[in-house]
């Protein structure tokens, strides 16, 4: 196992991630929101992106236009995004460690920021700690008692002495 040598910042690490990959994170979320329009329809639409993902319909024509740069969508102003088959596998992916990340949330016992911090941790995990997140998912699926016990122990244990520092709040 390689040891980290130096600490950075979380910015820092981002830049270090970016450097390995040519699709942003905000791009993955396009490319997950268009994988998920296409399991159902075949295809997305700019409209429909804009309204799923919160933003202006510019901003999805503008990330879009950069995925159909990179290969990983077809697009013709105006008309429907599909995904190539180069995308289509990279969504599929991304769908995957959504879910992943969204189910290792869920065993802890997180609800209200369930979709706020998959989303966050989901585009600064490794791929080695993913496929650790996974195969716990696994053991935890074919082993129910030890997460009933996990539940057990958090109730036994929910007003542990926890909480952020006045300053910082």
């Amino acid at each position: 196992m390689k040891k980290q040598k130096e600490f950075y910042t979380v910015r820092g690490y981002q830049m270090l991630n970016c450097e390995k990959k040519s699709v942003t994170s905000s791009m993955e979320d396009y490319l997950e929101m268009i994988y998920r329009a296409s399991l159902k329809e075949g295809f997305a639409r700019t409209n429909q992106l804009a309204e799923n993902l919160n933003v202006r319909p510019s901003s999805v024509t503008k990330i879009v236009q950069k995925l159909k740069e990179l290969e990983l969508v077809n697009y013709e102003k105006y008309g429907v995004i599909v995904l190539t088959k180069k995308g289509e596998n990279l969504g599929k992916f991304l769908l995957k460690r959504h879910q992943i990340i969204e189910e290792f949330l869920k065993s802890l016992g997180i609800q209200d920021v369930l979709l706020q911090d998959t989303e966050m941790i989901e585009h600064d995990i490794s791929f080695h700690t993913l496929k650790a997140i996974h195969l716990f998912n696994q053991f935890l699926i074919e082993n129910p008692g030890i997460l009933k016990q996990y539940q057990i122990f958090k109730t036994k244990h929910q007003n542990i002495d926890f909480s952020y520092p006045e300053s910082i709040k």
